[in-house]
């Protein structure tokens, strides 16, 4: 009788015994999980957060160019080494081809953009983010005197409110005329400054001197 009772007893102890492990387990394994979705998603989006801060703090400078044949990308690219700056290239929608940039031929694309005023290309790349730039390096060729009709449609797409905006241009002789001035009125924001040509083969260090002059 006495056996039949430790033996019972013995079983019980196994089974309460067995019964808190599991308790223990779960509640374990349910902090675990808790902590792990409590923890990591706010972590993630303040990271998130912190990064995209970190991006508007750090982006103080951006660089936006139009290069039809490469010339101004080549200008836009030195610039954005010697400033540290962000670089962002205006593509248009229909890409012109070299039929399009005769500018002996009347009756090319570009030659009837650029003998009318109004009409605006549409721009092919992702619009960019202007915020937490203070400064912005406009770069663009002349065409016909004048500033290609896409940037007429760039500068009227932002604001540039509290940024001061630096045009530049690449041409084989033509100056910058009033390009900068045009795309100032049309953008109707910022603080545009005087604009400077350069021709296909400008060195960074002409570069360098005429930003240092700048400040």
């Amino acid at each position: 009788m006495k056996r039949t009772i430790s033996l019972l007893a013995a079983v019980i102890l196994i089974i309460g015994l067995t019964a808190c492990g599991n308790k223990e387990s779960a509640a374990v394994n349910e902090t675990a999980d808790g902590s792990k979705e409590s923890a990591l998603t706010p972590s993630a989006e303040e990271n998130s957060s912190e990064e995209t801060t970190d991006a508007n703090k750090n982006g103080g400078t951006l660089v936006v160019y139009f290069s039809a044949t490469g010339t101004t990308k080549g200008v836009a690219e030195k610039i954005a080494g010697i400033t540290g700056a962000d670089i962002y290239e205006i593509k248009a929608k229909q890409e012109y081809t070299a039929a399009d940039l005769n500018w002996n031929d009347s009756d090319s694309r570009s030659t009837k953009e650029q003998n009318d005023s109004s009409v605006r290309p549409e721009i092919g790349s992702d619009a960019v983010s202007l915020d937490g730039y203070s400064t912005i390096y406009i770069g663009y060729p002349i065409w016909w005197g004048k500033e290609p009709r896409i940037m007429d449609t760039f500068a009227e797409s932002y604001s540039f409110d509290g940024i001061t905006v630096i045009p530049f241009c690449t041409s084989g002789s033509s100056g910058i005329g009033g390009s900068g001035q045009n795309l100032a009125a049309l953008a109707g924001s910022g603080t545009w400054l005087e604009g400077r040509r350069f021709g296909a083969s400008a060195s960074e260090d002409e570069i360098r001197s005429w930003i240092e002059g700048l400040q």
